[in-house]
């Protein structure tokens, strides 16, 4: 049987973030829905972030509620299929053929950028 103990040794994937509003750090477990904690430094915010990992098991253990696992990459296939319009799609291949690469690395390099351009902001 699984346990509170066995639930919060998972590794479960912690995002901190700035709080440019309130000042300060955001903690979250995004696998654990509503599981959101914040600290003055980034030391406190991991540190309480643990302590809402732990009541938020405890408390949905008790509850007999599921309680998910760690989402991992063996979840995703690393493949979608998306749709766009005929214009981006051509824009996407001249680009592409500019750098020398193929449209599929183009695209991977593009979201790669956007994301951590997101991460940074």
């Amino acid at each position: 049987m699984k346990t509170i103990e066995y639930y919060r040794k998972l590794p479960y994937r912690l995002e901190i973030l700035s709080d440019p509003e309130e000042g300060g750090f955001v903690a979250r477990y995004p696998d654990l829905p509503g599981c959101i904690s914040s600290g003055s430094t980034m030391r406190d915010a991991l540190e309480n972030a643990e302590d809402a990992k732990l009541a938020w098991i405890t408390a949905a253990f008790e509850d007999g509620m599921c309680i998910p696992e760690p989402a991992s990459d063996e979840d995703y296939s690393g493949q979608f299929k998306l749709r766009i319009p005929k214009s981006l799609h051509r824009a996407l291949s001249e680009h592409a053929k500019e750098e020398g690469t193929s449209m599929n690395q183009y695209c991977l390099y593009l979201l790669t950028r956007n994301d951590a351009l997101r991460k940074k902001g």
